[in-house]
Parts: C-alpha cells; structure tokens; sequence
C-alpha cells in the first residue's frame, strides 16, 4: 500500500517489491490510496493487481471528508475479502491509513516500511501523534538503512525486535553499463540526480562548482530532476557564470551515468539515496555527503565530505577530477560491491524470509 506511484525512489522499490513477490508465486495486490501515477507502467505484464483505493489529498473540497470515509471503509472491506497474510505500507500517508485498516479487517501481520529521516515531521505534533498510534498498531518496522532504524528506536522508543533494516534493489538492467549521453561540453561532467528540493543541497554544490572555476578546475555540472529550487538555482547559476544544465524530471539516467565524470549527492539530510545507488551500479565515482543512510551505502567505496560545506565539496570533485586512475578504481569497487547487495533479488529475497520469520512467529505466539 502506497499513497501513490510516482517517479520518487519509494514507490520505484515497492513496484520492484510488488513485482518480486508475483514472480515468485506470491498472490500480490498493490493498493494505491489517491493516484496511480507514471510507476504505473512499471507493473504492466507482472502479475500484479493495482487497486485505487480513491482517496483524496489537496485541494479539499467540503464532501473530501466524506469520500476519504468511504475509500477508507473501501479498504477494510477490501482486506477482509481478500484475507492477505502480509500488508505491507509505504511512507507516511499509507502506514498511517493501513494500521486501523489491517486492525479492523484482522490483517496476520502488519509492516511499515521507514524510508527517510524524520526532519519532515519535526514541529508537526500532530503527524507524530498520529505515527505513534499507527507504530503502536503495526507488527514491525522495515527501515532501508542502519541510520533511519538506528533514528526511529532513538527518537521513537521504538525496540531494537520490531525494526530490520533491508537496502533498497535495483533492476538488473541497471547494472547494464549504457551508451554515454550526448552532452555538448569539452569540460569534466558532474552530475547530480535529485529533485531540486533545499534538503537535497544543490546550492552548495553550485558554490563548490564556483569554487572549482576560480582554482581553474571549471566543469559541466547536470542535474536531473525538478523541484521548488529550480528557479532560484538558474539565478545562482547565472551570477556565478557556472555552465550549469537543467534537465528536469525525467528517466534515462543512465546515459547520463555513463557521460559523467563524477556524480555528486550534496543532500543536507538523505535517507538511503536511490541515486548514489545507480551511480554505484553503473561503475560511476561518487563524491555524496555524509548524512543519513549514504555512508553505509558508499563507504570507502566512494568519497564522503560533511554537509552544508563547499569547500570539502570542491574538494571533493577535484580529487575525483583530477585523478582518473583513482575515479574508475572507485567506480570499480563501488559496482562490484551494488553487484553482490544491491539487486532487486537480493531485496526481495530478504522480504520474503522476513515476511515468513514473523508469520511463524504470530503463529506459535
């Protein structure tokens, strides 16, 4: 269950879930509680039942009260009829919604899938509020990295037995190493897959990319994705005189992967980056943060600097820049490393014997 199936990273590892489990047998339904979005098309050919549940988000009108009512009363008699052993939730909307759901309609095990920091929460007593609850109904907690896990028993109180952590997988055509992009430069590529949100820090970057140009290191900085910053990120680019290319939101990355020098995750909080992850896959050198989930996940497979900071950041690139034998003994160790744990199987595999830990533990309960 999911709130709806985007582009973000999220809903691209519960549609790899969703498809895993099909492939093996498992009778497998994904509930969508407003829209199905572009992840929809992901699912064709899987085996894989998308139900809309029909609930509605902003803007509310004076009868969405009522017709949330009725998509959630949709729901419970859903689960009844269906009778899953397992319902599992993605993000904040849908564990929040499925934990009186699977309550009233006797679902065996709940599980809530914990895929970022709690930085969006702080302050909102009610979103807490309504967590605490929701934990409380939910069997279990599956975070993607040793840090969110590590922040929910820290914050939350939450005990070390009701929480794994399971990393993100990925496509095995993301390991297939793609024709590199056309891209119009004779300087270094860096690029930067993120949506242009201020957490995701790309006017540091931008102010490491000004930095790189006075020390006569210029480059061509990519990024990919779109966002609120977008437009304040084109003004800074152009006072700095950085050669700077928006591509907005979209989904061949990985030509993009194979033309870039380096590939950078300047976030100021991340919880287990999809992006660092391709990068890895695709044999890229990595220069990311070191915030949430993203050492664990990089290592000394890559290179880590401290957040909100452009000098390390300039640092950073220029080693990987300027040191090509370096870059691709990175980028060897960091694909080989995502090759033996990064992939959808992997993923899947780890759900399935966890899924089946928990059902035999309730059972002799």
């Amino acid at each position: 269950m999911i709130g709806q199936l985007g582009l973000g990273g999220a809903e691209k590892q519960l549609v790899l879930l969703a498809r895993g489990l099909s492939a093996r047998g498992i009778r497998t339904h994904l509930l969508v509680m407003f829209d199905k979005g572009a992840g929809k098309e992901k699912l064709r050919g899987s085996g894989v039942t998308l139900v809309e549940l029909g609930f509605h988000r902003r803007p509310l009108k004076w009868w969405s009260p009522f017709a949330n009512l009725w998509a959630f009363l949709r729901c419970v008699a859903f689960l009844r009829k269906e009778r899953p052993q397992v319902l599992q939730a993605f993000l904040f909307h849908s564990y929040v919604m499925a934990a009186p759901a699977a309550r009233l309609a006797r679902v065996p095990l709940l599980l809530a899938g914990r895929r970022s920091l709690g930085f969006y929460k702080a302050g909102n007593r009610a979103a807490l509020a309504l967590e605490r609850i929701a934990t409380r109904w939910t069997h279990f907690l599956v975070a993607n990295a040793s840090a969110i896990a590590d922040e929910v028993r820290r914050d939350e109180r939450v005990p070390a037995a009701k929480i794994s952590v399971i990393p993100n997988g990925m496509r095995p055509e993301e390991f297939e190493l793609a024709e590199p992009a056309a891209l119009d430069t004779s300087l270094p590529v860096v690029l930067c897959v993120a949506n242009l949100k201020v957490h995701k820090g790309h006017r540091h970057l931008l102010e490491a990319c000004a930095a790189l140009r006075r020390g006569g290191d210029p480059c061509t900085l990519v990024l990919i994705g779109d966002g609120p910053e977008r437009a304040g990120l084109q003004r800074m680019a152009r006072r700095l005189d950085l050669d700077v290319r928006f591509l907005g939101a979209r989904t061949d990355v990985a030509g993009y992967l194979a033309r870039a020098d380096a590939v950078v995750l300047p976030s100021l909080s991340e919880g287990s980056s999809n992006a660092v992850a391709e990068a890895m896959a695709a044999g890229r050198p990595v220069v990311a943060t070191a915030v949430g989930g993203t050492p664990e996940l990089l290592g000394d497979r890559g290179i880590l600097v401290p957040p909100a900071d452009p000098a390390a950041l300039a640092e950073g690139l220029r080693q990987v820049l300027g040191d090509r034998e370096m870059a691709a003994a990175l980028g060897r160790t960091a694909r080989e490393w995502a090759m033996d744990n990064l992939t959808a199987d992997v993923m899947v595999d780890r759900y399935v014997a966890l899924y089946r830990r928990l059902l035999a533990d309730r059972s002799t309960a």
